[in-house]
This record gives structure tokens, C-alpha cells and sequence, in this order.
């Protein structure tokens, strides 16, 4: 459900891509504005990220296979760094034509006008991404968080030339165009590097912090009494998909069938709280007597040493090690 989803929102933001593009190209051609053709050249970058992140989504929401048996999410951080990689280039690019305008700057034409249908493009593009963004967290995709920054990021930019342009108007000083044209791209270089450090990011495995501790805060609060200890935990994202892998510590002498009703718990409280894209792969140690001093298992028939004290679970020692931690 979720992949359709985003498949959905996606084919969305590609056609509104072309739309706006269009509006933008025929400011331009009104008012041969430089920083307009700014913003214009940006949205070529919308509108092929648009189409490239809506084929990553149809990847992503193919079925596990022999070839991949981890899925296809991943294609949506190479869609990522593709897109953040354009608009580095877009930006240099915007640059380079703005030096070699400056001294020399274009005439323009039906400023107004041009005010009008880029402001336009603002307020759909800042609705756009948004909406975009807020799918993206709720559905755990990379691309459309990608994409709604973008277009957010698209938004501020336009108000700043809508606003540049404004001055143009009153005080006739064309000068402001190339001005406006570099520093606006200085942006959009700034936006692609972090879209592309994210990507990065995720291709790389690096850890999710943020939903790793809110994972870790969640089973500490509804942590049970033959819960002894969590460690060797492991989070990875694969496009919409989280995998968790995971060392439960239960009491040794429950039954596999017992030990399992365990793992079964953890996994439906996880499922509760973060949704069925989490994919979970827990495995099961019996504790051992070093285990007795922090186990607060009241009623435990087989215990050796005393309780002292429970470890709480936390996002700085839940991926440790289970000796190392409670010895």
C-alpha cells in the first residue's frame, strides 16, 4: 500500500513538474530575465529527477527475488544522489552564465507579468513539496523526502527572484539580475551537496539514528519480565523498508515454542508502532549466569546471584555487545 502510494504522489509531482516548467520557460521568454531563466533551468532538474524518481519507486516496490533478496528499495538513494548531483551541476552552471552576464546586462521586458506566473510556480511548488516530504517520512521513502526538500528549496529561491525582479521594477537596476542569478545558485549547489550526502548516507548503511532510538525508546517503555537484555541491534534502511536485526536474552529454559511466543511479542509491538514495512530478524540467546545480576525476573527457578540492577535499554548500548555490556 505504501509503494503504491508513493508511486501515486510521485507521477504527481512529475506532470506538475512539466507544468511549472512551461510557466517558468514563458516568464522567461517575457521578461528575458536572467534570474528567471534560473529558475526555469532548475525545473529541468524537477522534471527528470520527477520521472527517475518515479521509476526508482516502481523498482523499490518490486517483490524480493533471488537476485535481490533484500528487495529493490536501494535504487531510491541511487535516484537520490542522481538528483542531487544534477542540481550541483545546474547551479554551476547558473553561475558560470551569470559571471559572464554581469557587465554586460540583458534589457527586460514585462517584468510585472513575469512577477505574476513566477509567483505562481512558488506557491504550487511549496504546497507540492510539503506534501511531498510528509508522504516521504510517513512512508519511509528516500526519494520523495528528496524531492519534496527540492521543490521546497525551488520555492524559496522563486520568492527570492519574485522579490529581486520586484526591486528590478522599481528602481531599474538590471545589474540585480546577475546578482541574484549567483547567489540563488549558491543555494541549489548547497542542496544538492546534502541530497547527495544523504544518499550516500544510505547506500553506505550508515545508521538512522533518529529512528533507531525512537525503535530502542519503544520496546524500553513496553519492555516484558523475560525480556533480560536487547543487544547487537541493527537497523537498515532499504528504500520504504526497515530491517532490524536484533539479540533477544530470554530466561535458558524456556522451551523453543516459549522463546518464540517472545520474539513474536517484540516483533508485534515494533509492527504496532512503526508500521508493516519493518521486516524484523530477531535472534534468541539463553541467559547466562552473569545475566542473574541485572535480570528482574521476580520468580525465576534457577537463579544463582542476586539482582542488582536492570539495564536500561538505550540508544548508546543497545548495539553492543551482550557480555561486554553487563559484565
Amino acid at each position: 500500500m505504501a509503494a503504491k502510494q508513493n508511486i501515486r504522489f510521485q507521477k504527481l509531482i512529475a506532470i506538475t513538474g512539466v507544468v511549472l516548467f512551461c510557466i517558468k520557460i514563458v516568464a522567461w521568454y517575457l521578461t528575458n530575465s536572467l534570474s528567471v531563466l534560473t529558475d526555469a533551468l532548475e525545473s529541468i532538474v524537477n522534471v527528470i529527477t520527477g520521472f527517475v524518481g518515479l521509476y526508482s519507486l516502481y523498482l523499490a516496490a518490486l517483490p524480493r527475488d533471488r537476485n535481490h533478496p533484500y528487495g529493490h528499495g536501494k535504487v531510491e538513494f541511487v535516484s537520490a544522489a542522481i538528483e542531487g548531483t544534477m542540481i550541483g551541476i545546474t547551479g554551476l552552471i547558473i553561475i558560470y552564465k551569470a559571471i559572464t552576464s554581469f557587465n554586460e546586462p540583458s534589457q527586460l521586458n514585462e517584468i510585472d507579468f513575469g512577477i505574476i506566473l513566477v509567483s505562481i510556480t512558488a506557491i504550487i511548488n511549496s504546497l507540492l513539496g510539503y506534501f511531498a516530504v510528509q508522504q516521504g517520512k510517513s512512508n519511509n521513502s528516500a526519494v520523495l523526502i528528496a524531492t519534496g526538500k527540492h521543490l521546497q528549496t525551488d520555492t524559496y529561491t522563486t520568492l527570492g527572484i519574485v522579490l529581486g525582479l520586484t526591486l528590478i521594477y522599481f528602481t531599474d537596476l538590471l545589474w540585480l539580475d546577475s546578482v541574484m542569478a549567483i547567489l540563488f545558485a549558491g543555494i541549489i549547489i548547497f542542496t544538492g551537496i546534502r541530497i547527495v550526502r544523504t544518499s550516500l548516507a544510505g547506500i553506505m548503511d550508515e545508521s538512522d539514528f533518529e529512528q533507531l532510538e525512537k525503535v530502542v525508546e519503544h520496546l524500553q517503555e513496553k519492555r516484558k519480565e523475560n525480556w533480560i537484555d536487547l543487544h547487537n541491534l541493527r537497523l537498515i534502511k532499504f528504500g520504504s523498508t526497515l530491517h532490524l536485526d536484533c539479540h533477544l536474552t530470554v530466561p535458558w529454559y524456556l522451551n523453543v515454542n516459549e522463546a518464540h511466543q517472545e520474539v513474536d511479542s517484540l516483533e508485534k509491538l515494533v509492527r504496532d508502532k512503526f508500521g508493516e514495512s519493518v521486516e524484523l530478524f530477531i535472534h534468541t540467546d539463553g541467559c547466562v549466569d552473569f545475566s542473574c545480576k541485572v535480570c528482574s525476573k521476580t520468580e525465576c527457578p534457577v537463579r544463582k546471584f542476586d539482582f542488582v540492577k536492570r539495564i536500561d535499554w538505550t540508544l548508546d548500548n543497545a548495539y553492543q555487545n551482550n557480555k561486554h555490556r553487563l559484565e
